[in-house]
């Protein structure tokens, strides 16, 4: 059995790997009553208060798995009965309380929560409302907040609790699908949509690749997964799958670097400041929330699309699926502009499954060979790691620009340098924007997350027989594709 980071992780995994293995057999239809029981076999219940209602949770999650319900866009799902209603009381009264006479936190209250008794402050969660007036007041501080997992990870704002059910629900307005609450919900109650039956068709359907074949984009963050094997080994467990090929997204991320840099080259004597435009959540966020500051972004397109566009162009039977550990990636080949880009996305951990409903042992293959970029491009999964690009092409290509970056480590830094930007407080002219702490490498369907990602990552990128952005990208005709995304619209 695979290790696992937490229960949620595995619980998840496994039920990708039954509908792998069901959707591989074509007995998926039949199987889908059955994949519960096998994976909750009883008579006990493992979490939950009886087996029924785990088994019951397992079939929602079966859904999810087989592409979720049809009618709701959203990449990120509450299952709404894994929910655990999380019975927290959000502001709780400590024992820093001194049962002081000037009773500020009653004052405050325009709910009348607060008495006193035992000259001891008390809430009364019947009456809260949960506005967090009276731990303002408090001159102790002892009035403190907790908040729900889901709601604390999630920084755009996008999830809120139902005051009489005490579910979770996602305001999809909000929404950027980071995927930051599927990651961090101890219940697993929140999860991101999979196109893994619809991979396994595609790849079915192409006939080993006679009839048009079938492309695995991989992520850079792949060097910090799958850790119990050689990076080659898993290309060629990639293959295995039915790829016709294995191509990095590093590739795309040379690309961009250096269309990227010339386009800020061009742009920065009109406009004060710019932001990348690599990471979808990071380009959703500002699109929603900062509406004015649109025209910042860069235009380019992600690396996962000017790869895909690469592929495509040298081959026009091509299909692609890009492999990840981001779920906003599969909300960015939906957007209208960008719709048929990237046939299908599939993030690391649904490419676990996938390995292991094929019984392929990856530490087990041959050496494969992947070589398609530079240091550069391989670094853009880590946070810092565009900015370091930019700043290469820059000075090998003697561009006429003075970058002075601002690398944005997670939504809540994004947010804070958008809003200095907004009233011209911004203390650079380049914001490198990245929706996951440590950038890519920590994304929500990663494998592992941790510390030493980052080192692996520069690592990978070492290995790179490309020393330079223009050494990868040279036998290539930039004008053949289309890296401008207004030209998409």
């Amino acid at each position: 059995m695979r290790k696992f980071e937490t229960n949620v992780q595995l619980l998840k995994y496994k039920v990708l790997k039954e509908v792998a293995s069901s959707a591989l057999n074509n007995t998926l239809e039949k199987d889908i009553l059955d994949i519960p029981n096998k994976i909750i076999p009883g008579p006990k219940p493992e979490t939950r208060c009886c087996i029924y209602k785990e088994r019951a949770i397992i079939n929602e999650r079966v859904k999810l798995a087989m592409g979720g319900d049809a009618d709701n866009d959203n990449t990120i799902q509450v299952i709404d009965m894994a929910c655990d209603s999380c019975p927290i009381q959000k502001y709780s009264v400590t024992e820093a309380c001194r049962g002081c006479i000037a009773h500020k936190c009653k004052e405050a209250c325009p709910f009348d929560a607060i008495d006193f008794s035992g000259q001891k402050a008390h809430i009364d969660t019947d009456k809260c409302k949960e506005c967090g007036r009276c731990a303002n007041a408090c001159p102790y501080n002892a009035i403190i907040e907790i908040q729900r997992p889901c709601v604390k990870a999630c920084n755009a704002d996008a999830i809120s609790i139902d005051p009489d059910t005490k579910k979770a629900s996602i305001d999809y307005e909000n929404c950027i699908s980071c995927g930051a609450c599927v990651y961090q919900c101890p219940f697993g109650a929140i999860m991101d949509k999979s196109s893994i039956v619809d991979v396994i068709r595609l790849i079915e359907e192409s006939a080993k690749n006679n009839n048009y074949k079938v492309y695995a984009m991989i992520a850079p963050a792949i060097s910090s997964q799958f850790t119990y094997a050689k990076i080659e080994q898993v290309i060629t467990g990639i293959k295995k799958l039915g790829f016709h090929n294995v191509v990095e997204v590093a590739l795309g991320a040379d690309i961009i670097a250096y269309y990227e840099s010339t386009q800020v080259a061009k742009e920065l004597g009109e406009k004060e400041w710019m932001t990348t435009s690599c990471c979808p959540a990071f380009v959703t966020y500002i699109k929603k929330n900062y509406p004015d500051l649109i025209d910042h972004i860069s235009t380019a397109v992600s690396p996962m699309i000017a790869t895909s566009q690469l592929i495509k162009n040298t081959d026009p039977t091509a299909k692609t699926v890009f492999i990840g550990p981001c779920t906003a990636k599969k909300s960015e080949i939906n957007e209208p502009d960008l719709k048929g880009e990237v046939d299908y996305v599939l993030t690391f951990e649904e490419l676990q499954a996938l390995f292991d409903a094929h019984d392929i042992k990856v530490e087990e293959c041959d050496e494969g060979i992947l070589d398609n970029a530079s240091y550069f491009g391989r670094i853009f999964a880590r946070s810092g790691g565009v900015t370091d690009a930019i700043k290469h092409v820059v000075e090998t290509n003697n561009l006429d620009i003075d970058i002075k970056p601002v690398v944005c480590d997670g939504l809540n830094e994004c947010s804070k340098n958008l809003k200095l930007a907004k009233f011209n407080r911004l203390q650079g002219n380049f914001i490198e924007g990245m929706a996951c702490e440590g950038g890519c490498i920590c994304g929500p369907a990663s494998l592992s997350h941790g510390a030493k990602d980052k080192k692996e990552v520069d690592k990978y990128g070492k290995l790179a027989i490309e020393t330079t952005v223009n050494d990868a990208i040279r036998i290539f005709n930039m004008d053949s594709l289309n890296l401008n995304r207004e030209n998409h619209e």
